[in-house]
C-alpha cells in the first residue's frame, strides 16, 4: 500500500496536444516520458522521487497500452542495469532514484553504460536531496557525472521547463552516444503549475521488438580493446557532439538585460530561489523579470564555452550560484575565462556559504554582498543589525521519531531490556525508519553503512564474549542484505544477531510493496517470507516473532540469540504492519461505517492518575509521542504523572513495557464503541450498576474507619 496513490491524477496523462495539463513535477515528469516516445521505465523508490515510482506504478495500465515496458527495480542497481536496453537498440528508456546513495548502488552498471556509450535516449532521473531536509549524507550528482563523462540537467523548477528538458535529454543523449542524467530536487518534484500538453506517442520501437531482433555490436562492451577507446571516444566524438547540441538547442537560458556591468550565473534548480531572492532586494519580480543579466544553466555539465565567454565578456563581475562544495561550476567557469584571456572576476564562494542549502533568505544575503562590492549603485541599503525576534536557541529541538504506535519501537525497546541485563552491545544500524532508535530515548546504534548493510556492518566483530547486533528492515533486506549481509554471514560463520524488521513494505520510502509484503499485489508478486529465503542461504538459528508489540517474547528472543551456546549467525525476523498504513486504510473504513450507522469498536489506552508514581520509566523504555506527562492530582506528590493524549492508536506497547519491565501497574485500556448495539448497552447498564454498588460499599467502610 503506497503512501499515496495518483490512480485519479495519472488519468490527466492521457490528455492530448492542445490540452492543459495541471498537476505536480513528478506527474509533469511522467508526462514528459510519455509525450518522448519512452520504450521502458523503472527504478527503486526514494525521496523525493518515491511518488515518480507511485506514479508509474499507478500509470502501469497506461503504459501497457502504449507499450511501455515498466520495471519496479530491486535496487538502483538493477534500475542501471536496465539501461542495456538502449546500448545496441534505439529504444528510449529512462530509471529514477534517489541520489547520492541511489548513484552509489547504481555506480557500476552506470560507469559501464558511460563507457561504451548509448544508441538509444538513456535518461537517469535522480532526486536531488541536498540540504537541510536531506536524509543523507551531504553529496551531490555533479560530481558522479563528471567523473563517468554522463551530461547533467538541472531544469527551472517550472512544469514546462521540465517537460522540455526530458524530451531534449533524450535527444542528447542520442545526438551524443551518452546516458543523460536530469536531477530533481525536492521543490521541483512537487512544484504545482500547467502547461499544454502534446499526444503521447509509442516508442517506435517496443522492447518485446528489440527480444525478437537481437543485435551485438562488440565495440560498446566493456573489454579490451574496445574499453581503451571509449575514453577516446568520450572526448573526441561524445563531448563535442553534447556542447554542439546544447548550444544549438539553446537549453540554457537568459534573464534580463543583455548587456549590464555585472551579472550571475545560476544552476537552473535554483533559478526560482534566485529570482525571489532579487525579488526581495527589488531586482526582480514575480515574473522573472530580473533588473540585470542573468544566465540559467539548464545544463550544468558540460559548460558551453562559446556561451560563457559570451556572457562574461564585458562584465566586471559575475557571481556564480552553485550549492555544495567543491565548487565544479566555478572551477570550471575560471578555466573557460582565462582560456578565453577574459578578465571577468568569477565570484562565488567568498559571498555564499561553502555547503548548505541556497534558501531564499540565504542568496537575498549573498546577492546583496556581491552587489555592494561589485555594483553598489544596484546593491540594497545595508540593513542595520537587529537582533532577531527568535533565535535558533529558542526553537526547540525536534528529532526524527517513529510515529504514534509504530511496530518498531516495541523492538528497541525490548533491546533497552536486555542491555539492563547484559550490558550493551555494538549495534550496527542500517538505512530505515529504525535509524531513529539512535536518538532519544532509545540511545542505540553505533555506526550505519548503507541500505541493507546491517548485518555486514557488523562482520568485522568476532568478540570471544559479547555479540554485535545488527538491524536491518524488510526493505533494506530486498534491497541488499540478503546477500551482502545475511549470506556473508553464513559464508564466513560470523557468529553474530541480525534483527530484520520486517513491518510489511517498504515503510521508509513510502509504503511501496516489496517481495515479503503481506499484502495481495494484483502485478506483483508477494507474500514471500523472509525467513524463508535467510534459511535458503543456510541461516539455521532463524526466530520468527509476528507481533512485535509483545515486549517480552521480543526480549526474551534477543537474550536467547545473545546467550546462545550455538555459533554462527543468529537472525530474528520481528514482524508487525507499518501503522501508518495501516491507519491509511482502516481510518477511512471506519470513518465510513461510523457515518453509516455500524459499529465500531477502537482501543484507546490510558494511565491511572492514582496508581502513577511519577516515575516515567514507562517513557523512557517506549518514547511513545503519545505519551506525555501532566500535573499530578495528588496535592501531597510533586511529580507530574504519565498521561496518554488522544493521539493513542491503540497499539499497546506502553502498557507491554510497562509489564515486562516490571513498572508501575497504572495502564489500562479502554474500548470506545460507537454505535453501540442493544447488547453494548445492557453491558454498558450492568457494569455500570456494579461499579456503583462497589464504589458505594468502599465509601461506606471508608466512613466507618473515620469513626
Amino acid at each position: 500500500m503506497a503512501e499515496r496513490s495518483f490512480k485519479k491524477e495519472v488519468e490527466r496523462l492521457r490528455l492530448g496536444a492542445g490540452e492543459t495539463f495541471e498537476g505536480e513535477g513528478i506527474l509533469a515528469v511522467t508526462k514528459g516520458l510519455l509525450e518522448a516516445g519512452v520504450a521502458y521505465v523503472g527504478g527503486y523508490q526514494g525521496s523525493p522521487i518515491s511518488h515518480l515510482m507511485d506514479v508509474f506504478a499507478d500509470a502501469d495500465p497506461l503504459l501497457k497500452e502504449l507499450g511501455v515496458h515498466f520495471e519496479a527495480s530491486a535496487s538502483e542497481a538493477t534500475a542501471a542495469a536496465m539501461l542495456a536496453a538502449s546500448v545496441n537498440y534505439p529504444l528510449r528508456g529512462a530509471v529514477a532514484w534517489k541520489s547520492v546513495v541511489g548513484t552509489n548502488v547504481a555506480s557500476d552498471a552506470l560507469s559501464n553504460v558511460a563507457s561504451g556509450g548509448v544508441t538509444g535516449g538513456a535518461l537517469i532521473i535522480v532526486g536531488e536531496d541536498y540540504g537541510e531536509g536531506s536524509s543523507i549524507m551531504q553529496e551531490r550528482t555533479h560530481a558522479f557525472a563528471m567523473k563517468s563523462q554522463m551530461w547533467l540537467l538541472d531544469p527551472r523548477p517550472n512544469l514546462r521547463s521540465i517537460v522540455d528538458m526530458v524530451a531534449k535529454g533524450f535527444e542528447l543523449s542520442e545526438a551524443s552516444n551518452t546516458p543523460v542524467m536530469l536531477e530533481l530536487r525536492v521543490r521541483a518534484c512537487h512544484v504545482t503549475g500547467r502547461f499544454t500538453a502534446k499526444d503521447n506517442v509509442p516508442p517506435l520501437m517496443t522492447v518485446a521488438d528489440a527480444a525478437n531482433r537481437p543485435t551485438r555490436d562488440t565495440e560498446r562492451i566493456v573489454l579490451p580493446p574496445a574499453n581503451f577507446l571509449h575514453e577516446v571516444e568520450k572526448i573526441e566524438k561524445r563531448w563535442p557532439a553534447a556542447v554542439d547540441f546544447v548550444a544549438r538547442e539553446r537549453l540554457n537560458e537568459r534573464f534580463g538585460p543583455a548587456e549590464g556591468d555585472v551579472g550571475i550565473i545560476v544552476q537552473g534548480g535554483l533559478f526560482n530561489t534566485l529570482n525571489r531572492a532579487l525579488e526581495l532586494v527589488g531586482l526582480s519580480d514575480i515574473e522573472g523579470n530580473a533588473r540585470l543579466p542573468i544566465y540559467c544553466l539548464n545544463v550544468t555539465y558540460p559548460l558551453v564555452p562559446d556561451e560563457v565567454a559570451d556572457f562574461c565578456r564585458g562584465k566586471s563581475a559575475v557571481l556564480i550560484v552553485e550549492e555544495g562544495q567543491p565548487e565544479f561550476i566555478e572551477h570550471e567557469l575560471n578555466t573557460l575565462l582565462r582560456r578565453a584571456d577574459l578578465q571577468t572576476r568569477i565570484v562565488g564562494k567568498d559571498v555564499l556559504p561553502r555547503a548548505g542549502e541556497y534558501s531564499g533568505a540565504v542568496l537575498r544575503d549573498g546577492v546583496a554582498k556581491f552587489l555592494r562590492a561589485w555594483a553598489p549603485t544596484i546593491a540594497p541599503p545595508e540593513e542595520s543589525a537587529t537582533p532577531p525576534a527568535v533565535t535558533p536557541k529558542d526553537v526547540p529541538q525536534r528529532p526524527a521519531g517513529f510515529c504514534t504506535g509504530c511496530p518498531e519501537r516495541p523492538i528497541f525497546t525490548a533491546m533497552k531490556l536486555v542491555e539492563r541485563e547484559l550490558g550493551p552491545s555494538h549495534v550496527s544500524a542500517d538505512i530505515g525508519c529504525h535509524l531513529f532508535s539512535i536518538l532519544p530515548p532509545f540511545h542505540i546504534g553505533n555506526t550505519t553503512m548503507g541500505y541493507g548493510l546491517g548485518s555486514a556492518g557488523a562482520s568485522a566483530f568476532r568478540p570471544e564474549g559479547k555479540r554485535a547486533i545488527a538491524v536491518m528492515g524488510d526493505g533494506g533486506f530486498w534491497h541488499n542484505g540478503l546477500t551482502s549481509g545475511i549470506g556473508n554471514a553464513v559464508f564466513n560463520k560470523d557468529d553474530t544477531v541480525t534483527l530484520i524488521v520486517d513491518n510489511g513494505y517498504s515503510a521508509a520510502t513510502g509504503g511501496q510493496d516489496i517481495l515479503s509484503s503481506r499484502a495481495t499485489n494484483p502485478v506483483r508478486a508477494t507474500n514471500h517470507p523472509i525467513a524463508r529465503a535467510v534459511r535458503g542461504v543456510g541461516a539455521d538459528w532463524v526466530r520468527t516473532i509476528d507481533r512485535t508489540y509483545d515486549v517480552k517474547a521480543m526480549r526474551d528472543t534477543l537474550k536467547e540469540a545473545l546467550t546462545a551456546k550455538e555459533k554462527g549467525p543468529k537472525v530474528i525476523v520481528a514482524s508487525s504492519e507499518c501503522m501508518l498504513n495501516r491507519q491509511r486504510r482502516e481510518k477511512p473504513a471506519k470513518a465510513k461505517a461510523i457515518k453509516a450507522g455500524r459499529r465500531v469498536v477502537r482501543d484507546r489506552f490510558g494511565v491511572d492518575p492514582d496508581t502513577c508514581t511519577g516515575d516515567h520509566s514507562c517513557i523512557r523504555l517506549s518514547g511513545c509521542p503519545s505519551l506525555t506527562i501532566k500535573p499530578n492530582p495528588d496535592p501531597l506528590r510533586r511529580d507530574p504523572i504519565a498521561h496518554v493524549d488522544n493521539s493513542c492508536v491503540g497499539c499497546g506497547l506502553c502498557g507491554e513495557a510497562s509489564h515486562a519491565a516490571v513498572l508501575c501497574p497504572s495502564f489500562y485500556r479502554a474500548r470506545i464503541v460507537t454505535n453501540p448495539d442493544r447488547w453494548d448497552r445492557i453491558k454498558q447498564r450492568v457494569r455500570g450498576a456494579l461499579i456503583g454498588w462497589m464504589q458505594r460499599r468502599m465509601d461506606a467502610a471508608r466512613a466507618a474507619r473515620a469513626f
